[in-house]
């Protein structure tokens, strides 16, 4: 709720307006229904109340709804129909709760599988052969709700390709002399924070890569994924 209350309050300062915003046109976008505010070390009942619908600022707020699925009607895809129905139905709260507070999904609802292994194998089919089509690559992804799960996935997905790999280890030292004692390189190098890749990176040509931190902002953005072509000692080129 911080976030918005400062947005909020340097709208009028820098608008002069006391008005919500300073009388600016606001255009936030998103699902509730889908993605809660993310607060470290917080109960549900915080991420809720942090939501801009418990905000004060929400009365003001006038809702834009879009009622066609654009991916659906393009490509004609009746099971992606069928899915994003499932979808709202979740989000609706229209599937029966049991005696525990939990819902069942429907049967047709995804494919469950037992182990990583597994998920894999039905996510990247023929990995070692595919991983060079990079439109194959962009269809599909493996979600996970922890960095320690990614890093587990990742690692068994790269062991079973064969190219070149190269390992880069982050910096590990401190500018000023008198820090080493509080800023030791075994605590530096076990730190793992939201938005950076961890001490040891591992990377193989062809796999795919997440650009963090765009530095181009005319040609690039956060976020995009792009595929290893080539390692050089401190840069690692990759293609769109």
């Amino acid at each position: 709720m911080i976030h918005k209350k400062s947005l909020d309050r340097s709208l009028q300062d820098l608008r002069e307006n006391v008005q919500p915003f300073g009388n600016a046109l606001i255009l936030p976008a998103g699902d509730f229904r889908q993605t809660l505010p993310v607060i470290s070390r917080s109960t549900p009942a915080d991420e809720i109340n942090a939501c801009l619908k418990y905000s004060t600022l929400w009365r003001h707020v006038h809702i834009l709804q879009l009622t066609t699925n654009m991916p659906v009607q393009l490509r004609n895809d009746r099971s992606a129909e069928v899915f994003s129905g499932q979808l709202l139905d979740i989000g609706n709260g229209q599937l029966p709760i049991d005696e525990t507070r939990q819902i069942s999904l429907p049967d047709n609802f995804c494919n469950l599988v037992t182990s990583k292994e597994e998920l894999i194998s039905k996510v990247f089919p023929n990995i070692q052969i595919n991983y060079r089509n990079h439109n194959w690559l962009s269809e599909r992804a493996v979600l996970a709700a922890k960095n320690k799960d990614v890093y587990q996935l990742n690692h068994f997905i790269q062991s079973s390709i064969q190219s070149e790999e190269i390992i880069y280890k982050s910096i590990d030292t401190v500018v000023e002399a008198d820090d080493v004692v509080n800023n030791p390189s075994e605590f530096l190098n076990s730190l793992d924070l939201p938005g950076m890749p961890p001490h040891i990176l591992k990377l193989k040509v062809g796999v795919p890569v997440i650009m963090l931190r765009n530095v181009n902002h005319p040609k690039l953005c956060n976020g995009t994924r792009l595929a290893v072509k080539k390692f050089m000692n401190i840069v690692v080129e990759a293609t769109i």
